[in-house]
This record gives C-alpha cells, structure tokens and sequence, in this order.
C-alpha cells in the first residue's frame, strides 16, 4: 500500500472514529425516546433527561 494510500486511509478511519464517539450517546437518546417508556415506567422526554 502506497503512503498516499496510507494518508487517506488514516484521515477517513479519524473521521470514522469521530462521528461514531461524538454521535453514540445522541443516537441511543433518540432511539430510546422514539421508542417511548415501558408500561409502567415514567415518560422520557427532552425536559425530564436534562433537568431531574
């Protein structure tokens, strides 16, 4: 593998890595509101996970 190969392989895997660490923890937030609460359970919403 040439370095210029290299290069771009290592910038796109760093882009990689980035989105996936700065958008794990919004996405599960979104999937787990989207989703709704358990029957039992109180309802989540943007309000109840920023200020408890």
């Amino acid at each position: 593998m040439s370095s210029d190969m290299k290069e771009r392989l290592s910038a796109v895997l760093g882009l990689l890595r980035t989105a996936v660490q700065w958008g794990y923890i919004p996405t599960i937030l979104y999937l787990g509101i989207k989703k709704g609460a358990d029957p039992g359970c109180p309802e989540v919403n943007i309000y109840s996970i920023l200020w408890q």
